[in-house]
């Protein structure tokens, strides 16, 4: 399988106070396409600060980040921000919908960002919202979404530009068990349907041990779990 995304010799260190601290150690991960991929491990551990080393939303100390074999260490802020809007999308446990636009407006905004015509991204972002489950609902607020279709816009809203790769942090860190349930099953189906590169950082062992893969991170090291042993 061809990797998609990949981190080679990732390190992360923190100032604090007159100390350095050292959050992440030679961290090495490859995902290829349509593969889903967990990353566990306690809280404070450095998981989020992974996550957004992987979708260049940070630099690392040392060490680089590969995405579509174009390492962005050395790219200037805008180009990284380019990169990101272009290729990689994002799912977190709260959804950061604008809370002033519509579902509909939500999608369309990063294809509008991007450049695209008005009606082009307005047939775009309602294609997703339906595959989402969404389609009666376009018109609405996020105020007057239940939580789990919230979450479900902010899964359409990342997939807008057809993103190579998809980080999600806790993204059903927010639902009760049966939204939980719907979220995952959506998410799995759209990696595999859109053959999307998945990394899902979570503390939901259920869902853990479905992907594909399962990498431990604990002490600034990240190594590969048997699901099997994953802790109920």
């Amino acid at each position: 399988m061809t990797a998609i995304l990949q981190a080679r010799g990732v390190k992360k260190q923190f100032q604090s106070g007159g100390s350095v601290l050292e959050v992440l150690i030679d961290v090495n991960l490859e995902v290829g396409l349509g593969e889903v991929v967990a990353v566990v491990g306690a809280s404070g551990t450095g998981k989020s600060t992974l996550l957004h080393l992987l979708g260049a939303l940070d630099t690392p100390t040392a060490g680089e980040v590969l995405i579509d074999g174009k390492s962005y260490v050395s790219l200037t802020e805008a180009e990284r921000d380019t990169l990101r809007n272009a290729k990689i999308g994002f799912v977190f446990q709260f959804h950061h919908l604008l809370r002033e636009f519509s579902a509909l407006e939500n999608v369309m905004m990063p294809l509008l960002i991007a450049g695209e015509p008005e009606s082009r991204a307005r047939s775009k972002a309602e294609k997703l919202l339906a595959s989402v489950g969404l389609a009666g609902r376009m018109t609405h607020r996020p105020a007057t979404l239940s939580g789990g279709e919230q979450q479900r816009c902010a899964v359409a809203r990342a997939l807008a530009r057809d993103p190579k790769v998809v980080l999600a942090d806790e993204p059903s860190g927010n639902l009760d068990n049966q939204n939980s349930e719907r979220l995952h099953e959506l998410l799995f189906e759209l990696a595999r349907t859109l053959e999307t590169a998945l990394v899902v950082v979570t503390h939901n062992n259920e869902l853990a041990r479905r992907c594909d893969r399962v990498m431990l991170l604990e002490n600034g090291r990240l190594q590969q779990a048997d699901p099997a042993k994953v802790v109920p």
